[in-house]
């Protein structure tokens, strides 16, 4: 297994690259769907921050061009990196697949080309979460180790959208109105799953034909319905029933160990070894968590409900030879709080890896 590091839009830059680097990650996962309030150093989105929720999408943005995609590549590399994967689409880019909008046809075509050019660059991986509501809900306070500030979610109140938001984004600023404005429809989970399928008869013979493949993250939350929004992966089984869609072996999962943990009922170890048996999961999102929805939160990687260890030596048994990246981390009190969080992160991970390696 590789030692990988996952930087949003405007952390993507050398410095930050070299520090991913002196940590031990080989890889780079970069997560570059736009400029989240928020982010930078501080790296805690919440969706209460601003009534944009995680920020504007901005259609424009260049990053998702060849030539910026490219230019982002020879950057990574640039400091001894892979770029292993980009994770999660611009919602500008595909609203109306989301919500079978009239621009499903030229947003299909837009996503088409996106998977083509990551095909020319030899970028493997297009992780991507098909939700409506996105991750939304979540708040910040001191609850791990220390009083180390951390997120989690605890069950609150959800208005509907907005129109203009999707993915907790504004993809349309005129439309949009967090004060009042109209509300898109309620979706069921009939007509996400029909959404879904559609998305994937477009997109998986591209992705086939490039040799991309596309990882889809569990919902997190994992409620079944989320601000009137039915949910494709909520529990236990939903990763199944997204493979059975396909048995295309571009069509992946991209695995988030807290996500997963935070499912009512579900036993994570048990989880790892059933979908890491299949041999389609792309790249793991390394997190620990304490409590079940609705009421979690995030957790240093070795102090959480999880036995972090034992999910390791269940993907290293059944095969997985693929990227780890730490999903989120607490905040360490001191100059550098979000880079301090995950150099412990990834000091563990490096840690444990070797550990595994050396003794199964």
């Amino acid at each position: 297994m590789k030692l990988g590091l996952g930087l949003y839009r405007d952390l993507l830059d050398a410095e930050n690259l070299r520090f991913a680097r002196q940590a031990g990650a080989t890889h780079i996962v970069a997560h570059i769907p736009g400029q989240f309030a928020g982010s930078g150093r501080r790296q805690i989105i919440t969706s209460d921050r601003t009534g944009e929720g995680f920020g504007v999408s901005d259609p424009a943005d260049p990053i998702w061009t060849y030539d910026g995609l490219a230019q982002l590549q020879r950057l990574v590399e640039s400091e001894g990196l892979v770029l292993e994967a980009l994770e999660n689409v611009a919602p500008a880019h595909w609203y109306d697949v989301l919500l079978d909008g009239p621009l499903f046809d030229a947003q299909i075509a837009r996503l088409q080309q996106l998977i083509c050019d990551m095909g020319r660059l030899g970028i493997g991986t297009m992780g991507y979460n098909f939700s409506i509501a996105g991750v939304w809900g979540r708040s910040a306070a001191p609850v791990a180790r220390g009083a180390a500030r951390s997120v989690g979610f605890h069950d609150p109140p959800q208005p509907p959208i907005r129109a203009g938001m999707v993915w907790n984004m504004v993809y349309d600023p005129e439309r949009f109105d967090p004060d009042g404005g109209p509300t898109i429809a309620p979706v069921s989970h009939a007509q996400i799953w029909e959404r879904y399928h559609r998305f994937l008869a477009a997109m998986l013979p591209v992705a086939e034909q490039a040799g991309v493949r596309l990882a889809l993250h569990p919902d997190d939350p994992p409620l079944p319905t989320l601000r009137g929004a039915a949910r494709l992966v909520h529990s236990p089984d939903g990763l199944a029933d997204v493979l059975a869609a396909s048995p295309s072996p571009m069509h992946t999962l991209e695995f988030c160990i807290g996500t997963l943990s935070e499912m009512p009922g579900g036993d994570i170890y048990a989880m790892t070894d059933r979908y890491s048996r299949t041999g389609r999961i792309a790249y793991v999102h390394f997190r620990n968590v304490r409590g079940r929805a609705p009421h979690y939160d995030e957790m240093f990687v070795d102090d959480g409900d999880t036995d972090m260890l034992e999910v390791l030596r269940i993907l290293h048994r059944n095969g997985f030879d693929g990227v780890l990246i730490p999903d989120h981390a607490p905040h360490l009190q001191c100059a550098a709080p979000w880079h301090a969080g995950m150099a412990h992160a990834l000091g563990y991970m490096r840690a444990a890896l070797q550990l595994i390696a050396r003794t199964g």
